[in-house]
């Protein structure tokens, strides 16, 4: 869990008409929270809980994570944090094990990194996408988008049982890749605020919004220096 020292908030007010002809005209709060461990800012409907947990990437690696999250009533808002800033030395681990000559487990330094460790990081948001789409839900919306111009995928989802709206935000950002997700029961506003308000905080705690567009498989993964922001 997370100590106050890592936490900045203060509230502000929404209107839920503007992101929503079918939303009620009245107000509704909203906390700005701030995360500077995770770099990550955004709103929430009140104070979001935190768990610590771990996630399995694709390649199979079990990586260090955490849920924030905030539930009200049927309603539930929650950003997970994968870091994979350890996956390199997880695959320099794997490899040790691996059969005499299996590129498939050994992998290359230049392209796949060491026991596919790189081949993981790129197909991160794409592999966290295909969880989603396995759900028993059917996809409404798919697409390319971004967040203060970090690259990223929104889905839009409605759960096959009960009709409630998924939306979601994923993306990866200096190692660390980030699922927003908001769920509301059927005939609710859709949930668009929660994964429109994403954005990132650099180790100081301050904002970061680039020049240019930030493609983790590029910037993230030092193929190219870091746009300016």
């Amino acid at each position: 869990m997370f100590t106050g020292g890592y936490v900045m908030r203060r509230t502000v007010v929404i209107w839920a008409l503007a992101f929503s002809t079918a939303a009620p005209a009245t107000a509704q709060e909203w906390t700005e929270y701030q995360n500077v461990r995770d770099g990550f800012h955004a709103l929430f409907p009140g104070q979001p809980r935190v768990m610590e947990t771990t996630w399995t990437s694709q390649t199979g690696f079990t990586l260090p994570a955490r849920v924030y999250s905030v539930e009200r009533g049927r309603e539930r808002y929650a950003m997970t944090v994968a870091d994979y800033t350890g996956v390199e030395q997880l695959g320099a681990e794997r490899v040790k094990t691996c059969a005499p000559g299996s590129e498939t487990c050994l992998g290359t330094p230049g392209l796949s990194g060491v026991g596919y460790w790189k081949h993981d990081v790129r197909g991160a948001p794409l592999y966290a996408t295909s969880m989603f789409i396995k759900r028993d839900m059917r996809l409404t919306e798919m697409y390319w988008n971004q967040q203060d111009l970090v690259s990223g995928i929104v889905l839009q989802l409605t759960n096959n049982a009960d009709e409630s709206r998924t939306y979601v935000y994923i993306a990866m950002h200096e190692m660390k890749l980030y699922i927003a997700e908001a769920t509301v029961p059927k005939g609710s506003p859709e949930p668009a605020l929660f994964v429109q308000a994403v954005g990132w905080l650099d180790k100081d705690g301050n904002r970061i919004r680039y020049r240019t567009m930030y493609s983790h498989e590029i910037h993230g993964m030092k193929e190219a220096p870091v746009p300016a922001h």
